[in-house]
């Protein structure tokens, strides 16, 4: 009698150890199923950026002619600014090319940095500017933000670049 409950409590024992061994791997499996997916959403993701910035720059005009984007500057320090300071610098360009320059899309590096572009086409010879608006709410200390400009420039894109030291707000 008893090498029948020693027994029963060893294969009880057995069955507990391996069944909880197919539970992990049944979890890990399924991790890993989710670390593949979100891998496989990513690379979709730069994949179809990579394309929309090869039919930007890739296009080549008929007669050959592209537009040059010629800053005096592409790059602004604020300087010290206090925290929730909105501050706006301008970037003026000039179109120095030979065709018509078109700026399809600007994007800033987040959501506190907000361009606003000419939507028009700017014709050789053509001076233009581009506002950059900096929102400093939340942020502290050294700050580095860029606008990423889509063109039809022969290189496809233009990297405009903010600075600041965020200092916070003095207390009262």
């Amino acid at each position: 009698m008893m090498k029948k409950i020693v027994l029963s409590f060893f294969l009880f024992f057995i069955l507990i150890i391996f069944s909880c061994k197919k539970e992990e791997a049944t979890q890990t499996h399924f991790g890993t199923a989710l670390a593949l997916k979100a891998k496989e959403k990513e690379a979709q993701k730069a994949k179809e950026n990579q394309t929309e910035e090869a039919i930007t720059s890739k296009i080549v005009p008929v007669d050959g002619k592209y537009p040059v984007m010629t800053f005096k500057t592409k790059e602004h320090d604020f300087g010290n600014i206090v925290q929730g300071e909105k501050v706006e610098t301008v970037f003026n360009f000039k179109n120095t090319g030979e065709s018509n320059l078109v700026i399809s899309k600007a994007v800033g590096s987040c959501g506190c940095t907000v361009p606003e572009y000419p939507k028009e086409p700017i014709a050789p010879g053509k001076s233009a500017k581009i506002v950059v608006s900096f929102n400093s709410a939340g942020k502290n200390g050294k700050q580095m933000k860029t606008v990423s400009l889509t063109t039809n420039t022969l290189e496809g894109n233009e990297i405009l670049t903010i600075k600041s030291l965020i200092q916070s707000k003095p207390r009262k």
